[in-house]
């Protein structure tokens, strides 16, 4: 009788989730041709280790000086002989910035990160909006706020950014409208199409919205001559192209679809191509992905989403790096992995400066590096 009145209990409790069923378009991808497994990624070194919490999102000057943000809500400097210096705290400096994801709003969390043509840094914050910051001074200024948001919605989870170095444009992605980055778990289990792709122009302080009805919108990248734009779609594991000039200009497309991972930043390489981090793969093994078992069962995410702590949802998530690199076509040119996790996984951005490749993390505590790169 307990147990039935605690059983009955649970079922009545109301679950923080509103997912919808999601009709799959197959399997995962077969780890095969291009996507055959290599180590490629275990050529690195690991660096930084305990002093960078989450480096997620990087950019670099034309002095070799690079730049990151971390969980505990702070920006860094890391010169081109590999010293590392603090810029300034997003939010609050906190003693408790960085210990726990429920000091985020507080501290900041900053996330797309680039350099402007006056060398200003740009910083997508989740919690705190778009900033601008001297990296020298380390002086910032909200250039706009999570709270101002665009067409009467407010922002609550800002993730990607990208700058045209022909306009100045800022684009840049809301991956939610209901959930804040502590609670990505929720979001990419309830399954929405809460996200949006943004623009805001400097010169006239307007903000419009390019794209709505996403899911989970991360990662941005212009193509070199700016004609459109990638756009990681995370939470369903596709990519869009989205034309800024043209005659498609205004409409998007699919690009890749059902794939092996769920892809987070997508970067220019240094030779021409797109680099896409993977954050979580997606292969089957002896089980179905814990996701795609799920994903037809809005009942079952309910339920899960009143029982399970979020944290423990980290012992499904596989220790394994992937990057996949494509052409300007958006076709799969080659990948990188590691398939045992030595050198890292859960890679969230693939930064290519001076012969060097920078791999972000959304919570690891090191930056892992590439002296080269074995394409």
């Amino acid at each position: 009788a307990a147990l039935l009145a605690m059983v009955v209990g649970v079922y009545l409790l109301p679950s923080p989730i509103d997912p919808k069923p999601h009709v799959l378009k197959g399997p995962p991808p077969a780890l095969e041709g291009l996507l055959a497994v290599n180590t490629r990624l275990q050529k690195g070194r690991r660096m930084f280790t305990g002093k960078l919490h989450g480096p997620e999102s990087f950019t670099a000057d034309e002095e070799g000086n690079v730049y990151t943000g971390t969980v505990d809500g702070k920006l860094w400097r890391i010169g081109p002989d590999d010293s590392l210096t603090f810029i300034t705290q997003l939010g609050q400096n906190l003693p408790e910035c960085g210990s726990s994801t429920d000091y985020e709003p507080a501290c900041g969390r900053p996330h797309g990160i680039r350099l402007d043509h006056r060398g200003q840094l740009i910083v997508a914050d989740s919690y705190l909006g778009l900033h601008s910051v001297d990296p020298k001074t380390g002086e910032k200024t909200v250039i706009l706020a999570n709270s101002q948001g665009a067409d009467g919605v407010p922002f609550a989870f800002l993730n990607g950014l990208e700058i045209s170095s022909q306009t100045g444009i800022i684009y840049f992605t809301d991956s939610s409208s209901r959930w804040g980055r502590r609670h990505v778990k929720l979001e990419v289990i309830e399954l929405n199409d809460l996200g949006r792709l943004l623009s805001y122009d400097p010169e006239t302080g307007s903000v419009k919205v390019l794209l709505d009805s996403l899911y989970m919108p991360n990662g941005i990248v212009l193509s070199p001559d700016e004609s459109f734009l990638l756009l990681a779609e995370t939470s369903i594991g596709r990519i869009l192209k989205y034309w800024l000039k043209g005659p498609k200009a205004g409409t998007k497309e699919i690009i890749m679809d059902n794939m092996i991972g769920y892809p987070d930043n997508i970067r220019l390489s240094d030779h021409g191509t797109f680099l896409v981090g993977i954050t979580t793969t997606r292969f089957r093994k002896l089980m179905p992905p814990f996701l795609d078992t799920i994903a037809p069962y809005p009942a079952v995410k309910r339920f899960l989403a009143k029982v399970i702590p979020l944290s423990w949802y980290n012992v499904l998530l596989p220790r394994y790096a992937l990057v996949l690199e494509l052409g300007l076509d958006g076709e799969i040119v080659g990948t990188l992995h590691d398939p045992e996790g030595r050198l890292t996984w859960a890679i969230s951005d693939v930064f290519q400066h001076r012969g060097r490749t920078y791999l972000g993390s959304t919570d690891l505590p090191f930056l892992p590096v590439l002296e080269g790169w074995e394409s």
